[in-house]
């Protein structure tokens, strides 16, 4: 069984222990592996609040600054980050940076770095799915800077999630799934030869119309069996999860813990 505490998220999920912090970001720990490091040094000081770490493997889910600016706070002491290689891109909203605010190569004097773009495991049952196929419209947001030099939209497709392995089947970790909810679980589940059961983390269905809100939950709906959205859920998507998966659905936050 693996365990996911989240380290960083828009709220924390109680009082206790004191002096945990939420952020705009996200970042959690499955099992020993940290999945993204949040905006700043919270994720880090809330891990050892919580008592976990220290981590020598991350991995990361796209190259957006509110789950990698915080890496500084754990470089020392890791030895392995996993990413896809477009994370390192100029990535913009408007015209403020909104991507990896280092270089691979200041990284790459702390840890060893591995892009890829296909799934690959990073931990006895866990693998970084890699780059996600989109059959069903994603959640892409901001721009990057093309070949000519040209801000063009960015459909993000450096964004990956964690797929854990169980005997009940596939567990997801996401970060923000600009991928689209839909197209990150039919991807591991082609991947895993395993039914995605749990979903945990940002869904990035903060953006969409209540309509295709509507149209994702009655997908989900029979489809996994519990779900605790984080991060950059959004309320109107939250109230619909809830009334869809009812005792099956999760609210958490930092400080949460979820067995998979």
């Amino acid at each position: 069984m693996t365990t996911v505490t989240i380290l960083a998220d828009n709220r924390v999920s109680g009082s206790r222990p004191k002096g945990i912090r939420a952020e705009w970001g996200f970042s959690a720990a499955v099992g020993d592996r940290l999945f993204d490091a949040g905006q700043s040094g919270i994720a880090a000081a809330n891990a050892r609040k919580l008592g976990v770490g220290p981590f020598e493997t991350a991995v990361l889910s796209h190259g957006h600054y509110d789950h990698t600016k915080g890496l500084p706070a754990f470089v020392e002491e890791l030895k392995d980050i996993y990413v896809h290689p477009d994370a390192f891109e100029a990535k913009y909203h408007g015209e403020e940076s909104i991507g990896l605010p280092y270089t691979r190569e200041w990284l790459e004097t702390h840890a060893e770095i591995t892009t890829h773009t296909d799934p690959i495991e990073v931990a006895d049952g866990i693998v970084a799915l890699g780059e996600i196929p989109r059959e069903y419209p994603d959640s892409r947001t901001g721009e990057r800077v093309d070949e000519g030099g040209q801000r063009v939209e960015d459909p993000v497709r450096d964004d990956q999630a964690l797929a854990v392995e169980s005997e009940d089947g596939i567990s997801l970790v996401l970060g923000c799934c600009h991928a689209g909810l839909r197209n990150t679980i039919a991807h591991a589940e082609a991947v895993l030869e395993d039914p995605v059961r749990t979903v945990v983390g940002g869904t990035h269905l903060r953006s969409p119309d209540p309509e295709t809100i509507e149209a994702i939950v009655e997908w989900l709906d029979g489809r996994i069996e519990r779900i605790a959205p984080t991060h950059c859920t959004g309320h109107v998507a939250e109230r619909a999860l809830e009334d869809a998966f009812g005792e099956d659905y999760r609210r958490i936050g930092v400080g949460s813990q979820i067995e998979l």
